[in-house]
């Protein structure tokens, strides 16, 4: 995923960039120019952002990776249209139903105007990634980043010296409560005493708000925290880099270890850019599975947890290796919403490291 650093610095041979639903692609003018594809293919996708925008160092950083390799596997023209406001939505969504096969819209903010949209063009495609639109011509996606989060808050709470956890919120939509719910769950079955203070920004383009609600949480006595917040996010990893030695990030969706290098634990890992992918080669292959919903989790692969930390000894990579295997084998289900985590009843695993902050207590069994 290192890839995401160099998005704002080059731009595809394959791809159109336009800020706003009222700029023209141009996609037949600039359509042609790419050589060098694996295969050449007459299918158009154009991306709509959700407000944050290609450079989010998340979410839809991982979509145009997705679309990048679409265009370079698949030979398809790759198009994006970035939001500047909500109202971007609808227009964008629309003006991608006129000019494309496929339209994606990347994220859960875009639903309503997905399912405005895709009706007035019956004829074409459109994929909604993070939500669910019931319409014979969409392709919905979501993940259970539950699973995921579990897993981050597995090593969160054996990494923790201080018992206590952070959540930085963007917007409390659906993904980001499941991501919130599993990794209080996964903490919580490392250290059923373990605290997680939570904030919200109510933003996903809000670093400086990130940051002030992540320090916020530090000064709280929070040792790891996981930025759930899209361009917001960024702050958290500004956060980390100013208090320096003993606080660490658990990343959300992609490695963005370059952000505050040595200070990220690990990241949980979202398949936004395969989803992305896969749609656009359902459309290549003439198979595209509209009016029908994917729901990717460990199993299927739209979820995991890598980049672990240097720092992370074996016995704790191999403490997430036996939660993740449990999950797999539905021997833990992590909770996805607010009243499945109050009901939850944590499942130690036999052998399990002993968390951080409390190095007295002896292996959960």
């Amino acid at each position: 995923m290192a890839g995401i650093t160099r998005l704002n610095a080059r731009m595809n041979r394959r791809r159109v960039i336009a800020a706003s639903g009222g700029t023209v692609l141009g996609a037949a003018i600039f359509g042609n120019l790419s050589v060098g594809s694996a295969q050449e293919s007459d299918v158009t996708v154009t991306m709509v952002t959700d407000t944050a925008g290609v450079g989010d160092q998340n979410f839809n950083d991982l979509a145009v990776l997705g679309g990048d390799r679409a265009a370079e596997e698949l030979g398809v023209t790759f198009n994006i249209l970035e939001s500047q406001t909500q109202a971007d939505y609808s227009p964008n969504l629309a003006q991608g139903g006129e000019t494309s096969d496929l339209t994606i819209a990347v994220g859960a903010l875009l639903g309503d105007a997905v399912a405005e949209v895709a009706p007035q063009f019956p004829d074409k495609f459109f994929a909604l990634l993070d939500g669910v639109v019931e319409q014979d011509n969409v392709y919905s996606v979501v993940f259970r980043e539950h699973e995921g989060a579990y897993l981050g808050g597995v090593l969160s709470a054996l990494v923790s010296q201080s018992g206590i956890l952070g959540v930085v919120g963007g917007i409390r939509v659906p993904p980001v409560a499941r991501y919130e719910v599993g990794f209080v769950a996964g903490a919580r079955t490392i250290n059923p005493d373990i605290e997680v203070l939570i904030s919200y920004a109510d933003s996903f383009e809000d670093p400086a708000l990130g940051q002030e609600l992540t320090l916020a949480q530090l000064n709280n006595g929070a040792d790891v925290v996981l930025p759930i917040a899209g361009r917001t996010g960024v702050g958290s990893f500004d956060a980390v880099n100013e208090q320096g030695e003993g606080f660490w990030i658990m990343a959300g969706d992609t490695d963005q270890s370059h952000l505050a290098p040595g200070r990220q634990l690990a990241a949980i890992r979202k398949g936004v850019d395969v989803a992305f992918f896969d749609a656009a080669q359902a459309v290549v292959d003439g198979n595209f599975p509209g009016g029908t919903v994917d729901d990717l989790g460990l199993v299927e692969g739209g979820m995991d947890i890598y980049a672990f930390d240097a720092t992370v000894d074996q016995s704790m990579l191999d403490t997430v290796a036996a939660y993740k295997q449990a999950i797999i084998d539905g021997v833990i289900v992590p909770p996805a919403d607010d009243d499945a985590l109050a009901a939850f009843v944590p499942t130690p695993l036999d052998g399990a490291a002993t968390p951080a902050a409390s190095p007295a207590a002896t292996p959960a069994s």
